[in-house]
């Protein structure tokens, strides 16, 4: 390589090393950790879940966590497969842990940046989302056992309960 084309290799790196903190920086804000999710918010956030599943057809696990991702509240259904009961409780941990989706972490090694995979605790599979009541994040719900498209609706039906 010629000294012309590492100078410019350099300026290439340094223009995507500076651009990288205000990327960062302009990253949403994460909703404040607020009072752990109650058994009876649980079981109505897995019941809303369990519904949309069984109107579609879809076997699923899942898991509802509070809001530091300890589990409070699981449900499996018939004949899901037996890895989906793991996957629900991690996807609820995950979006818990990291108060964000689970889909934002599989959007990021889509696009390439793979390096999230070495955080602990990461689950990058859609289908784990925040709990959210009243501006404070209360829990997270993890679904697992569809598609990824078809566990994040089924959380999102369960979130919606709450609301």
């Amino acid at each position: 390589m010629s000294v012309r084309n590492q100078v410019r290799l350099s300026l290439a790196a340094l223009v995507v090393a500076a651009a990288a903190p205000v990327a960062f920086a302009q990253a949403p804000a994460r909703p404040s950790y607020g009072q752990a999710i109650s058994l009876d918010a649980a079981k109505k956030v897995a019941v809303a879940a369990a519904a949309e599943a069984k109107k579609n057809n879809w076997n699923v696990a899942i898991a509802v966590v509070d809001n530091h991702g300890m589990l409070i509240y699981y449900e499996m259904a018939d004949d899901t497969q037996t890895a989906a009961a793991n996957v629900a409780q991690e996807k609820a941990r995950t979006a818990a842990l990291f108060r964000r989706p689970s889909k934002e972490f599989e959007e990021n090694v889509g696009s390439g940046r793979v390096s999230v995979l070495g955080l602990p605790g990461v689950t990058p599979i859609e289908g784990g989302l925040p709990i959210v009541v009243g501006g404070k994040m209360i829990g997270a719900v993890g679904v697992s056992g569809g598609t990824a498209p078809q566990d994040g609706q089924v959380a999102k039906a369960g979130v919606d309960a709450l609301k």
